[in-house]
């Protein structure tokens, strides 16, 4: 018990102070929520770091990358299959390292620092009056900090570049805007309000119409272009730490503001992982012939089940390679979020991605507690009415996991997990209810409504106009 009561005291005590800043209605300057946060995550991973047990992969996989980066070679391919992502943070433990700091601090020196950065972050993506609440809560959140500073889990790392994406591709406008298809169609409808049924569809389609230029930049392209490619350039910076951030490209592109923009935030957001990949015989010590070995290992993905969810009543609650149930699952996944994109096609992206994150908790075959992580900064921005029942539940959950159950010899865990992994299924109807049901649709001030005689709702001919009011 070396590490865990001190980090279950700390964690308790972060959720009741979030909670009472939820109830007595705080707004802490952002400097506080930093210092807080700063100091539960260094102590947490100071008694972490000194404690005799240490996770499996955080040894086994993550420290053979990044001494073979010291080596000169590929952390893909001489960590024994341990790495199975782009060599971007294997980087980063190469040099901490080599400068001699030992990895139990190291390893998590990475993922730590990651979690503080999204501190304010979370502030940046809730907006408006609540910014300063959001962040002090994040802060405290516990499944944040047994990921970042008990497990070293890579998480941190894709979702600070992932939220920051979001954050620029926001940009400083209103938090609650359409998204790219209700956008479009919304200005071509105040078109054809505005010139008439008879005669619109050439002013609408053709060249200089209301279609033509909903799809084609004015003359703050440059402005738009540059927001598109820094929010591409974080997205790929996050898809360079795992390969999960996909589910939150479509948010991040509804969130800029025209094709052109997207476009090229889609362009760059591919970019990056390519350059990584390409500087790898310069920087990793791959030989050419090795790149296609590396891109299979990356690709690889073992069908292992049973850990979280529907899968462990198929698996007695223990791990196993079960192929048939990890596809099905996967295609399960696609078929969800398909739906999940339809069903907020009209809503915030933020919620849009909040509920894709959430439905792939719900589906997913198989998962880690880190995984969790994915929808927190989300979820905590942008909370729902059942938003604190469910970080609270798969917090519990997954420090059960870290604290308790480490605690025991290999036999007694895996006796323990049959129980605690078949137990995560009672946690899929609270996500379900978790999700942003009633914000499918964003709030878009100023939408043009057509009255009978052609003018429209907020036009200065309007009686409902500010200007004639």
């Amino acid at each position: 018990m070396d590490y865990a009561a001190l980090t279950g005291i700390v964690l308790a005590a972060g959720v009741i102070l979030a909670l009472v800043a939820q109830w007595r209605g705080w707004r802490p300057p952002l400097w506080v929520s930093l210092t807080v946060g700063i100091a539960v995550r260094v102590l947490i991973m100071y008694v972490a770091a000194i404690g005799t047990w240490q996770p499996i992969d955080f040894v086994n996989s993550f420290k053979p990358a990044g001494e073979a980066v010291l080596r000169g070679e590929d952390p893909v391919l001489a960590s024994n299959g341990g790495w199975h992502f782009l060599p971007t943070i294997p980087y980063v433990y190469g040099i901490l390292l080599w400068l001699g700091i030992p990895w139990e601090y190291a390893g998590r020196l990475v993922t730590v620092v990651a979690d503080i950065v999204l501190i304010p972050l979370v502030g940046k993506l809730a907006g408006g009056p609540k910014a300063s609440l959001r962040a002090f809560q994040y802060a405290l959140n516990p499944l944040a900090l047994l990921v970042a500073s008990v497990h070293g889990q890579v998480e941190p790392v894709a979702l600070v570049f992932g939220v920051a994406a979001f954050v620029v591709a926001r940009g400083p406008g209103d938090p609650d805007r359409p998204g790219m298809v209700t956008d479009v169609v919304a200005r071509v409808r105040q078109g054809i309000s505005a010139y008439g049924v008879r005669g619109s569809i050439p002013r609408v389609i053709g060249r200089g119409g209301m279609l033509h230029r909903a799809l084609i930049p004015g003359p703050d392209d440059r402005a738009h272009l540059r927001r598109g490619a820094l929010a591409g350039l974080l997205m790929g910076l996050a898809l360079c730490a795992k390969s999960w951030p996909i589910w939150l490209i479509p948010g991040m592109l509804l969130l800029l503001p025209n094709l052109r923009a997207r476009v090229m935030g889609l362009f760059t957001t591919g970019l990056v992982p390519v350059f990584f990949l390409v500087t790898l015989p310069i920087f990793a010590g791959t030989s050419l012939s090795q790149i296609p070995a590396v891109i299979d290992t990356i690709r690889d993905i073992r069908p292992i089940v049973g850990e979280w969810g529907w899968t462990p009543w198929f698996t007695g609650g223990s791990w196993d390679l079960r192929p048939e149930l990890a596809s099905f699952g996967t295609n399960l996944i696609y078929v969800s979020v398909l739906v999940v994109i339809l069903l907020w096609r009209r809503a915030d992206p933020i919620d849009m991605t909040t509920a894709i994150l959430l439905i792939f908790m719900v589906m997913t075959p198989r998962l880690g507690a880190q995984y969790l992580l994915w929808f927190m900064p989300f979820l905590v921005a942008r909370p729902t009415r059942f938003a604190w029942a469910a970080i609270l539940t798969t917090s519990f959950w997954s420090a059960y996991g870290y604290l308790y159950m480490t605690q025991f010899d290999a036999q007694t865990w895996w006796l323990l997990h049959t129980y605690w992994s078949r137990a995560s299924i009672v946690m899929l109807p609270i996500l379900l209810l978790a999700m942003p049901w009633g914000r499918r649709v964003a709030k878009v001030p100023g939408l043009a409504r057509p009255l009978k005689g052609g003018t429209k709702v907020g036009s200065p001919a309007s009686p409902a106009s500010p200007a004639a009011s």
